[in-house]
């Protein structure tokens, strides 16, 4: 009796020795893991840009701003103009030359663009031109007038003296001017005569001048007598023309 129970609890040991190592060495299965989050949603990097028209302007002209942007929350442009829309315009008036810079802001980061505009000084207006003046030339003709004698006199007449104050006025106020003086007669009277007579003529009036204050060794004097008239009629009208004293600007 005890025989059979010893083998009965050895048979049952034995037994649960071999379900504890059946058990034991049964393979584990692995532990499923979770499918990866999803990948970060990259936000939109801005995108701007600037224009101006003109580029170049003068000084005091206006230029205009243009500007548009993307995926932007906040634009700024420098130079004091600050905060702006995310697309417009601004009409600028620079002093000196300037380059108007913006940037914009959004979720995916900044970005920035630049617009110069040149600003050019106006050239200064023209200098009115010099009227030229009248030549030394037109001033002698205009200033030195001849003088008329009577008939077959040299002596200086009343009417001619004012013509000579005139004349050494000019000549005074020109220092440097040399003359000649011509003594002229009407047609009547021989040649010879009329020679001494125009010399008489051109020396009276040299003289007359020299007492107003112009010296003698500024002039010289010739007869053409009445070899070179004026007029050619022969009338009192064309004689009493050509009985004078003739100035002559020496080169």
């Amino acid at each position: 009796m005890n025989t059979r129970k010893s083998l009965k609890l050895a048979t049952l040991c034995a037994f649960a020795v071999a379900l504890v190592f059946s058990g034991g060495c049964a393979k584990k299965k692995a532990p499923i893991e979770p499918p990866p989050p999803p990948p970060p949603v990259e936000k939109a990097k801005p995108t701007v840009n600037i224009t101006a028209s003109p580029t170049t302007i003068q000084k005091g002209k206006s230029s205009t701003l243009r500007w548009s942007s993307t995926d932007a929350t906040n634009l700024a442009i420098n130079q004091g103009i600050g905060d702006v829309s995310t697309s417009g315009s601004r009409s600028v008036s620079p002093s000196s030359s300037t380059t108007y810079t913006i940037t914009a802001k959004g979720e995916g980061g900044t970005a920035s663009a630049s617009a110069r505009v040149t600003v050019t000084t106006p050239p200064a207006p023209p200098r009115p031109k010099k009227k030229a003046g009248p030549t030394i030339e037109q001033l002698f003709k205009e200033k030195v007038k001849d003088v008329y004698f009577d008939y077959d006199q040299s002596d200086i007449r009343g009417d001619s003296k004012k013509a000579l104050a005139t004349a050494a006025n000019f000549l005074k106020q020109n220092p440097r001017i040399r003359f000649s003086i011509e003594g002229h007669c009407d047609e009547r009277g021989s040649g010879e005569y009329n020679l001494g007579l125009g010399d008489r003529r051109a020396n009276s009036t040299l003289s007359y001048l020299s007492s107003l204050g112009i010296s003698s060794s500024r002039a010289k004097t010739i007869s053409y007598g009445k070899e070179r008239p004026q007029c050619s009629e022969s009338s009192e009208s064309c004689w009493k023309l050509n009985r004078r004293a003739h100035f002559v600007l020496s080169r």
